[in-house]
């Protein structure tokens, strides 16, 4: 699903996967410069319009959660950053991540990616 959501309804989204689950109240004092209260119940009535989230009563209280796990959200948005900022060729982004991350890298974290590229290979990929 395309994201296409401004910059607060991102934020707010943001701090949904990484709570799990929030009330409006924990969004707010999870925000940087939150906005009102009321500002904050409006984006996730947007985001639940949007199809991003949705939401489940808690006594007497919403709580509201991602529809997609953070595990589809990443890779969708990294789809859309490759596409966006390396004209959709995956090894451009790697490039650039492995620049930034190389001397943070271990022996491990190298193992474990030459294993992904050697069975990507073994896949025909």
């Amino acid at each position: 699903m395309p994201l296409r959501l401004s910059r607060r309804e991102r934020e707010i989204l943001d701090v949904l996967h990484r709570l799990g689950t929030a009330s409006a109240a924990d969004v707010r004092a999870a925000l940087d410069d939150p906005p009102s209260d009321s500002a904050v119940r409006t984006h996730l009535r947007i985001l639940e319009e949007k199809g991003h989230a949705r939401h489940e009563q808690d006594g007497p209280r919403y709580v509201y959660l991602p529809v997609q796990s953070r595990e589809v959200a990443g890779r969708s948005a990294l789809r859309h950053l490759t596409q966006t900022f390396f004209g959709g060729a995956p090894e451009r982004a790697v490039a650039a991540l492995l620049d930034e991350a190389s001397a943070d890298l271990s022996d491990d974290d190298l193992d474990r990616l030459d294993d992904l590229i050697r069975r990507a290979r073994a896949q025909g990929r």
